[in-house]
C-alpha cells in the first residue's frame, strides 16, 4: 500500500491591520496598570451571597462593586 502525501499550501501573506488588532488586544495598558494586584478575602457563604445579590441589583460585577467600596474607604 502506498501512502498519499498531501502538500500544504504556502502561508498566506500577513495582513498588517489584522496583526495590529491582535497585538492591541494582547496589551491593554490601562487594565494592566489599573488592576496589577489581587486581593483575597475570606467571607462566609452567607456574606458572599449578600454581596453577589447587591452587585446584581446594582447591575455591576462583584469585583467592580468591591473596588468602589474599597476606594471609598481608602479616601475617607
Amino acid at each position: 500500500m502506498r501512502s498519499k502525501r498531501i502538500g500544504i499550501g504556502a502561508r498566506p501573506l500577513a495582513d498588517p491591520q489584522a496583526e495590529a488588532w491582535i497585538r492591541q488586544g494582547a496589551v491593554d495598558h490601562g487594565k494592566v496598570e489599573r488592576y496589577s494586584a489581587r486581593l483575597t478575602l475570606d467571607v462566609t457563604p452567607a456574606l458572599r451571597t449578600r454581596i453577589k445579590l447587591a452587585a446584581f441589583d446594582r447591575g455591576v460585577t462583584t469585583a467592580e462593586m468591591q473596588r468602589e467600596v474599597l476606594k471609598q474607604q481608602a479616601t475617607s
